[in-house]
């Protein structure tokens, strides 16, 4: 399940940071009953020794965007929309009730008026379908040199890893979700077909780098493993706000 909020910060231009993602996440979490949002936050939803939160959300999407290189901040102007999903539907129920009474969502100390809230259509995916990133796919191992220095490597779209560690990360959700075994992801692949070097978005957050890739992909996936994935992102670090996708079009056979 998948909820478009649209917010107006007008009359009071919004300014983030270039790195903002930490300020939606926290915004996010205010705005949930406070024994969920705490759950998420200690536990969320285990598999062995991973946990995971289960939503995603997409970058704000404006007509209205400028880069002021003196406060090295981005103002959005009028209104910009922010989209959330996730398979707990309890999860996204919270956040709208909280949101819609409250009437308004503070992002980096400026409230930004709720003008609309809709959940979005289910998407049903039968074949292969051509998707465009929301917000950056991010996949990476965790690897230790000689020396037992652990260090994160991000892999790109066009290595192999890409592709299985985006495919067993779906199969560890589907497993922490529905506590059941997963059933299988034979035939299943993602694709890069519009994605280029400037494709490669490098955000910090708190502290940390991240490098995901956006564009346009190829995307199969089985059903019900399509609904999981597009609901709770693609990837790895979906609740810090990577993964999330939305289909463009079938796929030409």
């Amino acid at each position: 399940m998948r909820v478009s909020f649209k917010f107006e910060s007008a009359p009071e231009h919004l300014r983030l940071p270039i790195h903002y993602n930490h300020l939606v996440q926290a915004a996010i979490y205010r705005n949930l009953d406070e024994a969920l949002a705490e759950w998420l936050h200690e536990k969320g939803y285990e598999w062995r020794k991973r946990r995971f939160k289960l939503f995603t959300f997409s970058r704000l999407l404006c007509h209205t965007r400028k880069y002021n290189p003196f406060t090295k901040t981005l103002e959005i102007r009028g209104q910009f929309t922010l989209r959330v999903g996730s398979p707990d539907v309890d999860f996204l129920e919270s956040l709208v009730l909280h949101l819609v009474k409250k009437g308004e969502m503070k992002l980096n100390g400026t409230a930004c008026r709720l003008v609309a809230a809709e959940v979005e259509m289910p998407v049903e995916a039968t074949g292969p379908v051509v998707v465009r990133t929301l917000s950056p796919i991010v996949a990476y191992s965790t690897l230790t040199d000689a020396g037992g220095k652990k260090k994160t490597y991000y892999y790109n779209p066009w290595e192999q890893e890409f592709q299985e560690k985006i495919l067993e990360n779906l199969k560890r959700k589907w497993q922490a979700f529905h506590k059941e075994v997963p059933p299988s992801l034979a035939g299943a692949y993602i694709r890069p077909l519009k994605v280029s070097k400037c494709n490669e978005a490098i955000v910090i957050f708190k502290g940390t780098v991240i490098k995901g890739w956006t564009g346009l992909y190829e995307l199969y996936l089985p059903e019900p493993y399509f609904r999981l994935a597009y609901d709770a992102g693609l990837g790895s670090k979906n609740s810090q706000g990577f993964g999330m996708v939305e289909v463009v079009k079938e796929a030409e056979k």
